[in-house]
């Protein structure tokens, strides 16, 4: 089976080539500083990140896209096409379809499978994101890679205008409230101060509670940091939820301020796990998050 599907992989690779020696390329350097020389006028693309599935369908010809992944689920009709596994990836469907391009993210891709993809003739380029205006330049990197640069370029402005609309005055840091998002509760990962997260939560009135940059973005943390951080805000589930789950594990936490004034709230995870096209509504929710509970009159 491997023997075949080498021999397979390799006429393929062989036909890619003999039909492509004509076509031109252009020199790039990725968002993790990897040079590449990718087709000047693309005709197959996709994406390894749903992220970069959706900012594909916000400024690409769709007749362009020639599969999704498992995870990709906005907009709706990105279930129309065939599935790519990329946990682990499927090299061998990956090379039956020869992308032109495949986009990802930094840390949903490893180097090691750009690599082996590299090898198969399939160039992977990734974007990073640590700022929401990040997401607006990779949104016209990409625009200019796929021969779209007006529909990028209206798109990332049109945002960029939404959200100077949306983003009142920056908030004091001595007075914006401290807020700890949860991605997993046992152990608990949090997003950490090298995430987009840092940036969305100080657009919305608010700043990431984990000030310590760790080694991996989505750091563990015992129940002593917490205490320690003792957080204003706590996003990952609503109030009763988390305190017949979490909070029901771990007894002490009741103590942090957040649970105290119950300001506990649950997140739209598509929007906070997705450096896309629909950031400023991942802004939008937090704002309406951190907005100061009614007070009722006594």
């Amino acid at each position: 089976m491997r023997f075949f599907s080498l021999l397979l992989t390799l006429g393929l690779l062989a036909g890619c080539q003999s039909q492509s020696k004509q076509a031109a390329t252009v020199a790039v350097t990725d968002g993790l500083g990897r040079t590449l020389n990718l087709p000047a006028n693309p005709r197959r693309v996709m994406a390894l990140a749903p992220s970069m599935t959706e900012m594909l369908y916000a400024i690409a010809d769709t007749a362009t896209i020639v599969a999704r992944v498992p995870q990709d689920n906005y907009p709706a009709i990105v279930r129309q096409k065939p599935v790519v596994n990329n946990y682990p990836i499927d090299m061998e469907k990956l090379v039956l379809l020869h992308p032109d391009i495949v986009f990802t993210v930094e840390g949903i891709t490893s180097v090691d499978d750009a690599q082996r993809l590299q090898e198969l003739g399939i160039s992977v380029y990734y974007q990073r994101f640590r700022k929401v205006e990040d997401v607006f330049t990779g949104i016209e990197d990409m625009g200019r890679l796929l021969g779209r640069q007006p529909q990028a370029k209206h798109l990332a402005d049109s945002l960029r205008l939404e959200l100077k609309a949306l983003s009142a005055s920056p908030t004091p840091a001595t007075t914006a409230p401290k807020v700890l998002a949860i991605t997993w509760q046992d152990p608990i990962y949090c997003y950490g101060q090298n995430t987009l997260f840092t940036d969305e939560i100080r657009l919305a009135g608010g700043q990431n509670a984990v000030t310590e940059t760790f080694s991996q973005p989505y750091p563990a943390l015992t129940r002593e940091y917490i205490l320690k951080l003792n957080p204003d805000v706590l996003l990952g589930g609503s109030f009763g939820k988390l305190d017949s789950t979490f909070f029901k594990n771990y007894p002490e936490l009741r103590r942090i301020r957040a649970y105290q004034t119950r300001r506990v709230y649950p997140i739209t995870g598509n929007l906070m796990e997705r450096p896309g096209p629909r950031v400023v509504e991942a802004v939008r929710e937090l704002q309406k998050l951190l907005q100061p509970p009614l007070v009722s009159a006594q």
